[in-house]
């Protein structure tokens, strides 16, 4: 007979141990701000080294081959070496791209800057998110899952606001918001630095360069996770990609404010959700996601065919409804049941799922959108993802069994 995995509001522990827990959380959100803080900025470095939009699409791609590189390599060094020599030097990498950044002089710096970011983000969701659920303990994990969770929903959300409105308010539009995420970035340092993070020990037998993946038994469950977070990814992947862009162009504005503002309202509404939900089985954390993300591409759809605002901001406060239970749900699933010693590559094998399948489909959307034409390719776009989706909860409502996958 199937169980239901619980997250329950009220996990044990004291004060100390939640402030533990959410301190361990914000090197997460740190680096998560500087990898999307440069989201309403890139129109400007376009005017200022006169790059055409392939190149634009090629520094965009250096993020996503820098945190493929990162999962690949970082959840097995984070399991065997423990988090902190994964975490440390991915954080003086992200404190390196904020600065380059700060003083590109050229699109060549665009690209190593990107680079470095995607090294350090893909460094935070495998062995940033498996530093939470050590320092929670067993007893904790629903309370890390939220942790970690809200942890890049808020960095995502945090990066594409400051970026939008430092830009448009204070001098040096490309450099203020960089030189504010280098404090971030020093404060999480110091946190890794100083929080101790127990270390379960991986096996040595490891190869140190793999693709991320969990014990057999646990295979559905990593399938139903990234089925469910990566179609619910792929709405908050348009909504910071494509439909800032959009929306600006329907409301008839080249204000900075605009983009970073209804990105902002995607990850706030998904924070919300995280900690509104928190207290469902996983189970219908998992359902709410599948059925909002269906919602969501679908008002996608409605939206771009009426060019409508309301519609499209509408969309962004349904992606953040998906996205929201999806990853916190996807997480919590993992940390019920993975062992401790393989928990930051199940992390890493999660997310490269979730980012790959998202941005493929974000690809094609805009491949599909240059020949068909941007009205097509978004409902082709909504078809993919709501049928993924679908998958994802008959996946889930077949069954999920308590040590089993």
């Amino acid at each position: 007979m199937a169980a239901t995995v619980v997250l329950d509001a009220r996990a044990p522990g004291d004060r100390r141990a939640g402030l533990r827990i959410w301190s361990a959380a914000w090197p997460i959100a740190a680096v998560f701000v500087l990898a999307n803080a440069a989201t309403p900025l890139y129109v400007l470095w376009q005017a200022e080294f006169g790059f055409s939009k392939s190149t634009l699409t090629a520094v965009f791609c250096c993020y996503m081959a820098g945190m493929a590189l990162a999962l690949l390599v970082c959840g097995v060094a984070s399991d065997r070496l423990g988090r902190k020599a994964v975490l440390i030097p991915a954080l003086v990498l992200a404190v390196a791209a904020g600065l380059i950044f700060a003083a590109a002089p050229g699109t060549l710096a665009l690209f190593i800057a990107r680079t470095l970011t995607g090294i350090a983000s893909g460094a935070m969701v495998s062995a940033g998110v498996a530093a939470v659920t050590d320092i929670a303990g067993p007893a904790r994990t629903r309370s890390a899952a939220l942790a970690g969770a809200v942890g890049i929903a808020v960095g995502t959300g945090l990066g594409p606001l400051l970026g939008g409105l430092l830009s448009e308010t204070v001098p040096g539009p490309t450099v203020t918001v960089f030189l504010l995420e280098t404090v971030f970035l020093l404060v999480a340092l110091a946190i890794v630095v100083a929080v101790p993070i127990p270390h379960a020990g991986g096996r040595r037998g490891d190869a140190w360069i793999r693709v991320p993946r969990v014990p057999r038994p646990n295979r559905r469950r990593l399938l139903i996770a990234v089925t469910v977070a990566g179609s619910a990814l792929s709405t908050t992947a348009f909504m910071l990609s494509l439909a800032p862009s959009q929306h600006s162009e329907l409301l008839d504005t080249t204000n900075r404010i605009v983009p970073g503002a209804l990105a902002c309202l995607t990850f706030a509404v998904a924070t919300g959700s995280q900690f509104a939900l928190r207290g469902l089985p996983v189970r219908r954390l998992l359902l709410a996601s599948v059925s909002s993300t269906i919602v969501c591409v679908v008002a996608l759809v409605l939206a771009v065919d009426t060019s409508s605002v309301a519609g499209l901001a509408a969309a962004a406060v349904l992606a953040g409804i998906a996205y929201g239970p999806g990853m916190l749900g996807g997480l919590a699933l993992l940390n019920s049941d993975i062992p401790a010693d393989r928990l930051a590559e199940a992390n890493a094998a999660l997310n490269i799922g979730a980012y790959a399948f998202a941005g493929l489909l974000i690809l094609g959307l805009g491949f599909v959108s240059d020949h068909l034409g941007f009205a097509t390719g978004v409902t082709l776009f909504a078809m993919v993802a709501a049928t993924v989706a679908a998958a994802g909860g008959v996946l889930v409502a077949t069954g999920l069994r308590v040590g089993r996958g």
